[in-house]
């Protein structure tokens, strides 16, 4: 790392300190309620909490800029212009870097100056930091502080031409050798991530019930947790992804209970249990009816958490029939989770209580011990008045594991919004705890609205019972092949090819269809509008994957053919569809750097489509293969099948990330 990096980060690191420095003088303040200072802001209870909010993204910024000072590596929004020839350029984060220190510069005394870089209609992107800095110094004008601002940028090969417009917007236009190199490089090198510092994250997700199928409530936690994963994965980190399971608690006494009544030989002959969702209602009802049933339940709960072989070969068997019908779930999803339930922390959870209890943060509460966080109201019940213990206990227990034994820089919880208030509290009281701190670990609650049906209503079958994800999988197959048939694709393609489009198909549109949402509000499924092969849809993208793969094969050229023209660095964007195609797909890695900071995935949906829509524009306008009235090529515009050959791998990359399985033909 050079001497000038350094600086740049240390500058960066006490810019955000200053920052957060008059956060936290603001939330004290109205904590205290001395509005005064605040200049008498009316301030409500949301405002307060985007104030906390705002004041851990910036201690948690902090901490990386230190770390990455102390490691000598980067971030991934702050590289130098040099690092770009082997990594794809986040064009929007370079720019912002670039007029943050011509800010600073012209304005020394300017305290996090707001950058804002946008697209612009009368050039490739403009600055707006003319018109919040003239707020500060309101003895200059707008235009005024842009001319002091552009006279103090540093020349950059991203930048060609800066102009100063209208009230003092800044014009920018990129640089067209750099994005062809920028394009070129993507071609021989493939889709790569801006560069960034890797650190360890974990990804809690899916996390199912043993003895009960997975339905379609762990549909979207499933879908965007693996997408969340993807992500990260390709910009470098290290995941672990993990499956929370369901598989310890007192419903395990009455499975335990009734598979000896059932199987009295389960020991020594693995139980023939073809339906467990059957055998868990079973024996729910006898729990909820046979009084000495439920008290063999409760006794055989206590065995268990003692370890009594017989018990714990029993729960075991279970366990294991369920793990099996859950990966054959994953598979078809194309899935990968470590399962790690909450059995894992058991012995942990027993060593918790103790530490709680021995620092007193623990309180009696009609025979349960409880334990009040900081500015919750709802406490968390860590031991049951029979001396058991809860969620809340596991939860702890695994968190104080991330980050102590996992060693978790970033822990990524993907569950519904209806959980919010139990992360609040358990969040606070490891904290008070001391064993969390969000200074040093990023901890993101990633929450989703419910899947309704067309009717607008919670998803259910038409009987009223939740909807089982092997048969809304099921459906999608045999919908899926009846669309690409009504469209004779079973005609043209081979049967092999045909099963592949089927199941890409099918699959994708499930998890296009969940991801292309925001994430916080419900979505309606239907199927219907998935396999539609017109609009924002997977069915349709895909398709346009697929003419974009066709065009380089109707031309007969080869992939060595197109990275020996790659290499003679020849590709011209001279015309202006191929110059907008070009920048459109190189935007990716802003979007996936914005994806970063808020988790929502949508935005990368509508990059998809918009990639797809500008690609169409070029085709439409640019010859790729031209051909004469025999239908014979006469002439290959290999400047064009390089932005094809682009194009496509941005799309491949997009669909890996979403989960998406591409096929060569459709």
């Amino acid at each position: 790392m050079t001497d000038a990096r350094v600086c740049d980060y240390i500058l960066r690191c006490a810019k955000a300190e200053k920052e957060t420095q008059k956060l936290t003088e603001r939330l004290q303040a109205l904590a205290t309620g001395s509005l005064d200072c605040l200049e008498n802001e009316d301030i409500n209870d949301k405002d307060f909490l985007n104030l906390l909010n705002e004041n851990k993204k910036l201690k948690y910024r902090i901490n990386i800029l230190k770390k990455s000072i102390e490691t000598a590596g980067g971030d991934a929004g702050s590289s130098n212009i040099d690092d770009f020839g082997s990594h794809m350029c986040n064009i929007i984060g370079q720019l912002e870097k670039i007029f943050t220190k011509a800010v600073l510069s012209a304005y020394p005394q300017a305290v996090n100056p707001v950058i804002q870089i946008q697209l612009s209609k009368h050039a490739d992107y403009q600055c707006n930091a003319a018109m919040a800095l003239a707020k500060v110094f309101l003895r200059k004008t707008p235009r005024e502080v842009g001319q002091e601002v552009l006279k103090n940028v540093a020349p950059n090969p991203l930048i060609s031409n800066l102009e100063l417009s209208g009230p003092g917007f800044i014009n920018i236009v990129l640089n067209k050798d750099f994005i062809k190199q920028q394009v070129t490089n993507l071609i021989l090198n493939g889709v790569t991530p801006p560069p960034a510092t890797p650190i360890q994250v974990v990804v809690d997700f899916s996390s199912p019930n043993i003895a009960k199928e997975m339905h379609v409530g762990h549909l979207r936690s499933t879908i965007i947790g693996d997408s969340i994963a993807r992500l990260l994965e390709f910009l470098g980190h290290k995941v672990l992804r993990l499956n929370h399971l369901g598989d310890w608690g007192t419903q395990f006494g009455m499975l335990i209970a009734h598979l000896q009544d059932t199987f009295p030989n389960f020991a020594t002959e693995p139980p023939p249990i073809a339906d467990l969702q059957k055998f868990y209602k079973e024996s729910k009802k006898r729990f909820d009816e046979d009084e000495a049933f439920k008290k063999r339940a409760y006794e055989a709960v206590v065995k268990l958490q003692a370890y009594e072989p017989l018990h714990k070969k029993g729960w075991e068997e279970i366990c294991e029939i369920s793990r099996k019908e859950f990966m054959k779930v994953y598979e078809r999803l194309q899935i990968r989770i470590i399962d790690r339930g909450e059995s894992f922390y058991q012995e942990r959870m027993v060593k918790l209580v103790k530490e709680l209890n021995d620092a007193g943060l623990l309180e009696e509460d009609d025979g349960r011990k409880v334990m009040f966080g900081e500015g919750t109201d709802v406490p968390l019940t860590v031991v049951k008045s029979d001396g058991g213990y809860t969620y809340d206990t596991s939860d702890m227990a695994c968190l104080k594991h991330r980050i102590e034994e996992e060693k978790a820089d970033w822990i990524v919880y993907v569950t519904d919004a209806g959980q919010s208030q139990h992360f609040k509290s358990f969040l606070s009281c490891a904290k008070k705890a001391g064993f969390y701190n969000d200074v040093k670990t990023r901890v993101d609650h990633v929450t989703f609205g419910v899947v309704l049906g067309e009717d607008k209503k919670k998803f259910k079958t038409r009987s009223g019972d939740t909807v089982r994800l092997v048969d809304l999988l099921n459906e999608g197959l045999q919908r899926s092949e009846e669309k690409l048939k009504e469209k004779d694709r079973h005609t043209v393609l081979t049967p092999e090819e045909f099963e592949k489009a089927r199941d890409a198909v099918a699959y994708g549109c499930i998890k296009y269809a969940d991801l292309c949402h925001d994430r916080s509000r419900d979505y309606i499924f239907s199927f219907d509008r998935m396999l539609d092969f017109r609009g924002n849809t997977a069915a349709y993208l895909l398709y346009a994957l697929t003419r974009i793969r066709s065009i380089i094969r109707t031309a007969g050229v080869k992939q060595e053919e197109i990275e020996a023209e790659a290499k003679k660095g020849t590709i011209a964007l001279d015309h202006e569809k191929e110059w907008k195609l070009a920048r459109t797909i190189l935007k990716l890695p802003d979007v996936l750097v914005q994806i970063t900071q808020d988790l929502y995935l949508h935005p990368l949906c509508e990059f998809l489509y918009e990639v797809s829509t500008v690609f169409t524009e070029f085709y439409d306008n640019c010859y790729c293969v031209e051909k004469d009235q025999s239908g014979n090529i006469v002439k290959i515009n290999m400047n064009r099948i390089l932005l094809c050959e682009a194009t496509a791998q941005i799309m491949e990359k997009c669909f890996s990330i979403l989960g998406i399985t591409t096929v060569g033909k459709m």
